[in-house]
């Protein structure tokens, strides 16, 4: 038995994983436990004293832990998170048209301050008047708050002001743009800080139940976490920058992959209780978006894995389309609890409700459909309106039926905003429910599955007929549409990494007919250039049906279910900073980035400076993340172009890069 060993944990929407993994000899052990988002601790307490009661490892002797999660990525898709004030200094009202930033914000408050800086870092007049008016009823009705000042990343003195006026008053997380991102781009700056604050206290929980039972068991190893690029940074940066785990389970994932098939070309589909996310390999390494990850529909300023993420999954919520003749069915994007999961958790009150429900003279509007609390705790219910906090008050933390739940289409949709806050589940039928009805998969309650299938099979389609004769044939089509689904999300990303662009699978006369195998005079047919891997807990049930459709090799190993975590030990620290230097006027220079704002004299000096800085931050911060002997690596980029036969700087980019593995114990 090696005498170190490294411990990877992966929490996702519905199944946390551990391994155990030794740098001489691979993985010893794996593990599987559902998600507990209550108290996360539970699923990862569970999963961890699996592989080392399995190995009767010594907790002491293991040297390294790294976490992977979906959480965030699944959170943002799903629309989920806590309520956040958001804080623009220096931007107008039209500022939330661009990139997204409307949309993201929803309800959530938005406060507007006179400041700011222009290009060269100089200040306008900042005023805290309208905040200091509002900052009660703010405190009181948000989860946290995000900080975006115009041109904040050559000069963020007034995003600091702010936050430590928030700190004082109100105590609650702020995040400032400039702490996420050097690049310009103030809207999306201001989207990306938003998001990052409304996924403080999900990942503060996460690291703070992964690092309450490493303590409680004897394991003082470092605690890192897997970055949206694959990286790795320690605990305490990612309870700072959240929005860098957006992709984190995904990247870990490729990493994994990567590991576990030895393959440097291939196609990299994992399957998850929420999301699909699809990535490519080439020549052994991921491809990155340099543009930032887009996740749920919005294009931030994190660099991430090239991975498209879709809400598919194994719990996604299966919609009938009941006005078309043949009630043709769409899963996602919603993740939803799968029936037999929520009666193997709560016992047989949720097979007698199902069985009421088929004996019942007339159907109701949402047999089959339960809600139940999601066990965050109440402080998270804050800004509830008297509607929706009604509401959530007749909801309790064992399931309740949806026909005795709701009683008008307003209280439906005081129910949606209830799950869009992430305070209640809804559990309905799932692929995952038709793979216990086909026998496909069997770790929950198949009884439940079955009487939920049998009534989902009953809703009738716009000729009148019920859309499937029995539970089996209703299981059979979510399979097939979970195959075809599945296959045209892969078609689109793989197109996506092509360049392709005006081709929707979905909506494509040609890959239907390839896909559906249909004959005519003309044959169309497509194929993969290079294997499919799938992976995630249930990759042997779906993607032997899904390569076949896309005439692809089928790539499945063995440790398919527990890649992520696998990936989340291999990965190292890497650590970027960017330094900018403009010319106001002739002779004088400004230096911004890794370091406060100088304004300076002669190019050479400052641009020596400038080196010297991004390197020393670069590598300060690969230190801080747990990085032992960073690396660093500089690139030099200047726009100086010749204007009437004169040089003049428009602009120096020194961008640092320090990398190097974690330090192990």
């Amino acid at each position: 038995m090696a005498s170190r060993f490294l411990l990877g944990i992966d929490t996702g929407g519905t199944y946390t994983d551990a391994v155990l993994f030794s740098p001489e000899e691979g993985v010893k052990a794996r593990a599987k436990s559902l998600t507990t988002r209550h108290d996360l601790s539970e699923g990862i307490k569970a999963a961890v004293e699996n592989v080392l009661s399995e190995t009767g490892t010594d907790p002491s002797s293991i040297r390294l832990a790294s976490l992977s999660t979906t959480l965030a990525t699944n959170a943002l898709v799903e629309g989920q998170g806590g309520r956040v004030g958001l804080i623009m200094i220096g931007f107008g009202p039209e500022d939330l048209e661009r990139d997204g930033l409307k949309t993201a914000l929803g309800t959530d408050p938005v406060v507007f301050l006179p400041g700011g800086h222009n290009v060269h870092g100089h200040e306008a007049l900042l005023d805290l008047t309208e905040l200091e008016l509002s900052i009660e009823q703010l405190g009181s009705s948000v989860t946290a708050f995000a900080i975006a000042g115009y041109f904040a990343v050559r000069n963020p003195a007034h995003e600091l002001r702010v936050r430590d006026f928030l700190r004082e008053r109100t105590h609650l997380p702020v995040t400032c743009s400039h702490e996420l991102s050097s690049k310009l781009g103030g809207p999306r700056r201001a989207l990306t800080t938003l998001l990052n604050a409304r996924l403080v206290s999900m990942i503060d929980r996460l690291i703070g139940s992964s690092e309450d039972f490493l303590k409680a068991h004897g394991i003082f190893a470092p605690l890192m976490v897997v970055r949206g690029d694959g990286a790795l940074i320690s605990a305490a940066e990612a309870r700072l920058r959240p929005i860098e785990t957006i992709l984190s389970g995904p990247a870990a994932s490729l990493v994994g992959a990567r590991f576990l098939t030895g393959l440097d070309n291939a196609v990299v589909s994992d399957i998850g209780g929420t999301t699909t996310d699809v990535a490519i390999l080439d020549q052994g390494r991921p491809r990155l978006d340099e543009e930032g990850a887009v996740v749920g529909g919005y294009r931030t300023m994190v660099q991430a894995v090239a991975m498209r993420t879709y809400g598919l999954g194994g719990d996604s919520e299966v919609h009938v389309n009941t006005r078309g003749l043949e009630g043709a069915l769409t899963l996602g994007p919603r993740r939803i609890l799968p029936l037999s999961l929520v009666a193997h958790l709560h016992g047989n009150a949720v097979v007698e409700a199902l069985e009421r429900q088929l004996k019942a003279t007339h159907a109701g509007r949402h047999d089959g459909r339960f809600a139940i609390r999601s066990g965050l705790p109440d402080r998270f219910a804050s800004g509830l309106s008297a509607a929706d906090e009604a509401l959530y008050r007749k909801v309790g933390n064992k399931p309740i039926s949806l026909n005795d739940l709701l009683g008008s289409s307003m209280q439906k949709a005081s129910l949606d905003r209830l799950v869009a806050r992430g305070l209640v589940h809804i559990s309905g039928v799932t692929p995952s429910d038709a793979m216990h009805a086909l026998g496909r998969q069997g770790q929950w309650n198949a009884q439940a599955a079955r009487l939920g299938l049998e009534l989902g099979a009953r809703v009738r389609d716009g000729s009148g007929k019920p859309i499937a004769d029995s539970a089996e044939e209703f299981a059979r089509k979510i399979e097939m549409r979970m195959t075809r689904q599945s296959s045209e999300v892969i078609l689109q990303a793989a197109l996506s990494e092509d360049g392709v662009e005006g081709v929707n699978p979905s909506h494509s006369v040609p890959v239907d007919r390839s896909l559906a195998r249909k004959p005519g005079v003309v044959r169309f047919s497509l194929s993969l250039d290079r294997p499919l891997i799938g992976l995630g807990a249930s990759a042997h049930v779906y993607y032997p049906a899904i390569a076949a459709m896309l005439n692809a090799e089928p790539v499945i190993p063995a440790d398919a279910g527990v890649a992520n975590a696998i990936g989340a030990v291999a990965g190292e620290i890497s650590q970027t900073v960017l330094v900018t230097v403009t010319s106001p006027e002739e002779g004088i220079y400004v230096i911004s980035g890794g370091g406060k704002t100088e304004r300076l004299f002669g190019e050479a000096e400052t641009f020596e400076l400038a080196r010297a800085r991004a390197k020393g931050a670069a590598i300060e911060m690969a230190i801080a993340s747990g990085a032992d002997e960073p690396v660093v690596r500089l690139v030099e980029e200047i726009d100086a172009p010749e204007i009437e036969g004169s040089r003049k700087l428009v602009e120096a980019r020194f961008t640092a890069t320090a990398h190097g593995r974690p330090k192990i114990v």
